[in-house]
């Protein structure tokens, strides 16, 4: 179930759903973005067994700084024992995931119920 969305930037909403804290990434995720967001990321990874998932099927742009947060957030969960998952359908992010090789690391799924119901086995977490 879900529980209210939060925005904390223009840049990022959260809500908490089946146990997931869930960061919706909207607009041009650009360092300006990413500074705005680190301090909310942090906060979501922070805790050990964190479950959460990164939501950026509303993002319009996608930059370097963008890679830093989802490899930032990707490190902090598994070192505190956690999972993190990836929602992305934005054709440009999906093709930087694949040239950088972060699509093997944190495979990118194409819906938010999927991310929420996917097995321990394929979340990202090698």
């Amino acid at each position: 179930m879900r529980n209210g969305t939060e925005t904390l930037t223009p840049h990022l909403h959260v809500h908490r759903d089946r146990g997931h804290t869930v960061l919706e990434f909207h607009g041009e995720i650009d360092i300006i973005a990413a500074l705005e967001i680190v301090p909310f990321l942090d906060a979501a990874t922070g805790r050990p067994g964190a479950q959460v998932v990164l939501d950026l099927r509303h993002i319009e742009f996608f930059d370097c700084s963008g890679l830093r947060l989802l490899h930032r957030a990707r490190l902090r969960v598994l070192d505190r024992g956690g999972r993190l998952r990836l929602v992305c359908t934005h054709p440009l992010a999906l093709r930087i995931f694949q040239v950088t090789g972060l699509d093997a690391l944190l495979p990118p799924l194409p819906t938010l119920d999927e991310a929420l119901g996917q097995s321990e086995a394929t979340s990202g977490s090698v």
